[in-house]
Formats: C-alpha cells, sequence, structure tokens
C-alpha cells in the first residue's frame, strides 16, 4: 500500500511538474506565437490571408445618399431664408478592386482602386427618376467664382444665361444631379472665361466617382517593417500635396483609409481622403465588441473641420468661414464647394440656423470607424461627409436675384460596411478564437499544477509516514536474553533448567 502511494505521488508530482512548464512555456511562447502570426497575415504580400481580402474588398459596402431638396426656390430667390427637405436614402451597391499592383524593392506596394456603384431599389425610399428641386449647381458657382471679374464679363455670362433660360434653381432628376447631364452653358462659360470650369461633357455631383480611380497610391507592405503597413509612402508620385496654404496642412499622413498597422493603441488613427483633399485624423473613443470580435472605435474629433480661430492648426485650410465646414475650392476647380458632417453636426449654430430643416444628430451624422486593435483591421464603419455649396447674389448677373449669402447643404452620403459571412467567421476563428484559447490553456495548465504537485506531496508524505508505523523501534535487541534480576525469577529459573539439561 505504501509503494503504491510512493508511486501515485511520483506520479502526480511529474504531471504537475510538467502542467507547471507547459504552461509557462505557453505564457512565454503563446504571445510570440500569436505575434509572428499576426504579422505573417496582415502584411500586404501575396501569401498572407488578408492580401485577397486588401486586394478586392469582399466586404458587402453601400453607398447611401441623401438630398437637400429646396421647398422655396423663388422665395429664396428673394432673400428668403431656405427651406429644405431631406430625401432618399438612395442606395447603392458599392464594389472597390485593385488594379496595376506593382511591388518596389523598397518595401512599398503601387496599385489603383476602382470603385462601381450599382442603384439598390429594394433598399432606397425612391428613384433615381424622381424629379427635385436644387441649385443650378453649375451657374451659382460659376456666379460666385466670377464676383471679382469686370461688370461687363459678369453681364454677358447673364445674357447668355438668359438665352439659354438658366435659373438659379433647376427640376432635374435624381440621377442627373447625381451623374450628370448634358449642359451647354458648360460651354458658353468656357467661352466667356475659358478655362473658368475646364471639363467638358456631363455635369453632376458624382460623374467622377462611378468606375473611377482614387489616384495612385503607394503603400507599405509591412516585409521589413509591420509598424509601417498600409502607410501611404505617396500619391500621385506626391510625398504632399499642394492644396493648401501650410505643410501640415498639405502633409499626406496615415494609410489609405481601408486597413491600419496591428497592435494598434486606444489613442487615434489617421488616413488620407483623395475625397477631402486632405489627411484626416480620428481619435479613439471607447472599446467594445462587433460579432465577438474586440474593437476600439475611433470616431471624428469636433476639431476636424474647426476653423483657423478655434483650432490654430487648421489655419492652412483657409480662407474659412464658421467652424464645422472646411473650404475644398482649392482642390475643386476654384469652386465654392464645403464639406462638412451631415446636418452640420458638430458645426457653429450658426450654419444650421442659415437655413430651415437641419436636424444634427450623433446617432445619425456622425462618422465611426470600428477596428480590430490586433491585426488594423476595420470591423465596421461609416463615413459620412456632406456637400455644400456657397450661394449669394452677386451684382451683375441677374439670374442670382437677391440671395442672401448662405452655405447651403446639397447632399450627404454614408459609406458603410461590416464584415460578416465566412469572410467575419474565418476572422474569428483564426484571430480570435484560436489566440483566446491558447491564452486560456496556459492559464489551466498553471492552475492543474498547483492541486497536481501538492497532492502528490500529501501522499509522499502519508506514505511515508505508515512504513514508519509498521516498522520495530530496536530491532537489534532481539537476538539478547533478557538479563536476569531479582524482579525475573522465572526467568531466572528457566535458564538454569536448561544449563543442567544440557550438562546432563
Amino acid at each position: 500500500m505504501a509503494a503504491a502511494r510512493r508511486r501515485l505521488s511520483v506520479g502526480l508530482g511529474l504531471a504537475g511538474a510538467a502542467c507547471a512548464l507547459l504552461g509557462v512555456c505557453m505564457l512565454l511562447v503563446g504571445p510570440v506565437i500569436i505575434k509572428e502570426q499576426v504579422v505573417k497575415n496582415v502584411r500586404i504580400d501575396p501569401s498572407s490571408i488578408s492580401f485577397s481580402m486588401w486586394k478586392d474588398i469582399p466586404v458587402p459596402f453601400y453607398m447611401s445618399v441623401y438630398l437637400f431638396e429646396v421647398l422655396n426656390p423663388k422665395e429664396t430667390l428673394q432673400g428668403a431664408k431656405p427651406v429644405l427637405n431631406q430625401r432618399g436614402p438612395y442606395v447603392y451597391r458599392e464594389f472597390r478592386y485593385k488594379t496595376n499592383i506593382t511591388f518596389h524593392d523598397n518595401d512599398t506596394v503601387s496599385f489603383l482602386e476602382y470603385r462601381q456603384l450599382f442603384f439598390q431599389p429594394d433598399m432606397s425610399n425612391g428613384s433615381e427618376e424622381e424629379y427635385i428641386v436644387v441649385p443650378n449647381i453649375l451657374m451659382m458657382g460659376a456666379a460666385v467664382m466670377m464676383e471679382n471679374l469686370p461688370n461687363f464679363v459678369k453681364l454677358l455670362l447673364s445674357g447668355a444665361l438668359a438665352g439659354l433660360k438658366q435659373e438659379a434653381f433647376m427640376n432635374r432628376t435624381v440621377r442627373e444631379v447625381l451623374w450628370g447631364y448634358e449642359d451647354p452653358l458648360l460651354d458658353t462659360i468656357n467661352a466667356i472665361v475659358p478655362g473658368l470650369i475646364p471639363f467638358k461633357g456631363k455635369f453632376g455631383l458624382f460623374v467622377e466617382f462611378n468606375n473611377s480611380n482614387s489616384g495612385l497610391f503607394t503603400v507599405y507592405t509591412g516585409m521589413k517593417n509591420i509598424s509601417r503597413v498600409h502607410m501611404v509612402d505617396s500619391w500621385n508620385g506626391q510625398k504632399k500635396v499642394n492644396y493648401w496654404r501650410t505643410s501640415e496642412c498639405n502633409m499626406i499622413n496615415g494609410t489609405a483609409g481601408e486597413m491600419w498597422p496591428p497592435f494598434m493603441s486606444p489613442t487615434s488613427l489617421e488616413f488620407y481622403s483623395p475625397d477631402a483633399c486632405r489627411s484626416m485624423t480620428l481619435v479613439y473613443e471607447q472599446s467594445g465588441k462587433f460579432e465577438g470580435v474586440p474593437t476600439y472605435r475611433f470616431v471624428a474629433p469636433k476639431t476636424l473641420f474647426a476653423n483657423g480661430t478655434d483650432y490654430p492648426p487648421n489655419e492652412g485650410f483657409c480662407p474659412c468661414m464658421q467652424s464645422g465646414i472646411q473650404n475644398v475650392s482649392t482642390c475643386r476647380l476654384k469652386a465654392p464647394m464645403f464639406i462638412s458632417h451631415p446636418h452640420f453636426y458638430n458645426a457653429d449654430p450658426a450654419l444650421v440656423d442659415a437655413v430651415e430643416g437641419l436636424h444634427p444628430s450623433k446617432d445619425q451624422h456622425a462618422l465611426f470607424l470600428d477596428v480590430h486593435p490586433m491585426t488594423g483591421i476595420p470591423m465596421n464603419c461609416s463615413i459620412k461627409l456632406q456637400l455644400n455649396q456657397y450661394i449669394k447674389r452677386v451684382s451683375g448677373i441677374i439670374q442670382t436675384g437677391k440671395i442672401k449669402p448662405v452655405v447651403l447643404p446639397l447632399l450627404w452620403f454614408a459609406e458603410s460596411g461590416s464584415i460578416e459571412g465566412a469572410v467575419l467567421k474565418q476572422f474569428y476563428t483564426n484571430l480570435v478564437l484560436l489566440p483566446s484559447l491558447l491564452d486560456y490553456l496556459q492559464y489551466i495548465f498553471l492552475g492543474l499544477s498547483v492541486p497536481l504537485v501538492i497532492s502528490a506531496a500529501v501522499l509522499m508524505a502519508r506514505s511515508q509516514g505508515t512504513a514508519t508505523e509498521k516498522s520495530p523501534r530496536h530491532p537489534t535487541m532481539q537476538s539478547k536474553p533478557p538479563p536476569s534480576s531479582e524482579t525475573t525469577p522465572l526467568l531466572h529459573d528457566t535458564v538454569t533448567q536448561s544449563q543442567d539439561d544440557a550438562e546432563a
């Protein structure tokens, strides 16, 4: 029994030591293995898991467009406050894919990313064939752009506008407003002021948005330095843009806005947006989970579109008006266009009060990005921007009437998408479930080692105690006869008798 206990205690002790050793090894080596797997699979390399996701984005992206209809065009022309009504959404399925992928020796890769948009009637609130009253964007833009030209030039344009029956507001279909319409005004303007609007063909707010690329991006692959993966090296061959007044504002920072370097910290992220003609910085808001995947949520700070007075670093984006809008005329053919959050969310209240019909709300109009911090891959996002036009009365151009100066919202859109289906399952299994399982196992092994070692020690102690109890206390005294004494007469008589028998 004691031997069995000793064997059991030795077995338990060895098992406990093995669990402890395995747990310590997993504790030390596990994070290294996980990090190596993440690094291997997020860099831009044809053999990585994320390469196909980066090349042809499998996530279903949708662009929802909301147009602002002017309900009182005649009154606005006479100086009244514009009354707006939001129409939509008009939803488009967005497909993105990369072409001209070229790897370079300096740890970079160049590519062109195209996007295609397809109208989704079943997801939309209205059709593209609906009519809507909006500002005559081309005419009102040209009027403001010509404000400082000689009066005879403006009168010449005004006469041409009358001949073409152009007015300050127009009634066109949603398809025409977004994707373009033929307008003889283009040729007329360029004939009067050559080069003022240097393009031909159709005019529309998104005419160059569909089936087009966002410019030639060159980004780091992360093969040599994973902390630089997806970071932009150049855009259209430029290290900086030249749209703005300061070097800081012209910098191309961050990534192309699709993925970020892994092992993110809850601080901020940056990306360069060709649509906004600038780099943008989003700030950490909170941690959360998307379909079980840990995420960091990043949002736009209030300073993103602040003017130079409220936020001096933005002085380079001026000339500025109220905070909450950014003048993009320098990268939009000098047209008086501004971008902002939808409904002037986080903007100067004066912008909201200048029109009727706006209702800014964080839930509906704030942009966000939910990114998996270990990999830098977005899990869920909704990027929202509003396009506005500055309109006003321009002396010499009678078609502008008595319109008071106002930054008038034209439309806002949300580009939204989230990882789902097989892609989400693969992502969760490889980058969440398995690392978590490895993390749990190391503590399970360490936890098991403690009771196993304690049990082995207890059994060993008991087996030794049992063996001690069964053994005689003085084994060497058995061969010696007890000493004779007056207190043992019977024993003495027995010994004497034995001796007498031997003599006989």
